[in-house]
């Protein structure tokens, strides 16, 4: 069950799916969608260092602007978000903070039950065209599931678990069942990528994931595939499935843009075409 939703706006098609998608789901538990915006003063602060001394008084106004920009901004998106919110049925809140973009949103998310946000924000609202990091720094952070969206959306009906039997995907599918944040109206498939002599394992997993599920009353298929390039693997499978929502774990070894993600899910988040459901 699902009571509160945290979305973390943006001024890209992203955030604009994420509204949607929240208001869906909130109808579905009579949950509350709160929008938070960021305004980034670690790069702020960034883009207006440097020079000597004699630099500092144009630095300051610098500083000034791009902080009074980035503030203009941010009530833009939050006027777009009410506007959205308005006609939706649905309790909402919006509220803006300044700071470190993911500390604010982690900080948040322990009052609530699921983030939403796009896959590639840019909370340095005075240059959107500069990447944060936020997603990356987000999950490895996360206390709370995160459902990570494109610029487009449709309607969850065919989900694709991609299992491993790692932690963090075995807590992310429970995860999933707990908050089952699209209804029980959903066809599931298990998914597990073994590469040679791993194929009794890969069998023994998917027996033992599809026991969960169906614990939970849901059916499900079970697939496995013999590659070396699971990210590749898992994006086909998606597609081809015409899967409409992709359930991972993050990975904290190794890094999407350095920060987070194992290789894997660095990628998912890169070019999966579908909403990626992850918890770390």
């Amino acid at each position: 069950m699902i009571k509160r939703i945290l979305v973390a706006l943006d001024s890209d098609l992203d955030t604009q799916t994420a509204t949607t998608c929240a208001i869906e789901i909130a109808r579905r538990y009579d949950a509350e969608v709160n929008g938070l915006t960021v305004i980034d003063r670690e790069r702020i602060e960034s883009s207006a260092r440097g020079g000597g001394i004699g630099s500092f008084y144009y630095a300051q106004k610098l500083r000034e602007r791009l902080t009074e920009e980035s503030r203009e901004t941010a009530q833009a998106i939050m006027r777009d978000f009410s506007a959205a919110m308005e006609g939706s049925g649905v309790r909402y809140g919006v509220h803006s903070e300044e700071g470190v973009p993911f500390e604010r949103i982690v900080e948040d998310m322990k009052y609530h039950d699921l983030l939403i946000m796009g896959k590639d924000p840019h909370f340095f609202y005075a240059h959107p065209d500069k990447d944060t990091n936020t997603v990356a720094r987000v999950v490895k952070n996360t206390i709370a599931a995160t459902l990570v969206v494109g610029p487009s959306y449709d309607p969850v009906k065919k989900v694709l678990f991609a299992y491993d039997g790692s932690n963090a995907a075995a807590r992310t599918i429970q995860e999933f069942m707990h908050l089952s944040p699209f209804g029980i109206d959903i066809e599931i498939e298990i998914l597990s990528i073994f590469h040679r002599k791993d194929e009794e394992e890969a069998d023994l997993l998917l027996t033992l994931m599809k026991e969960y599920v169906l614990s939970y009353g849901f059916g499900s298929k079970v697939t496995k595939i013999d590659s070396s390039s699971p990210a590749q693997e898992i994006i086909e499978h998606a597609n081809k499935i015409g899967a409409n929502l992709l359930v991972a774990g993050a990975h904290s070894a190794s890094a999407i843009k350095r920060v987070a993600f194992g290789s894997t899910t660095s990628r998912l988040i890169e070019q999966c075409p579908v909403p990626l459901f992850v918890d770390n």
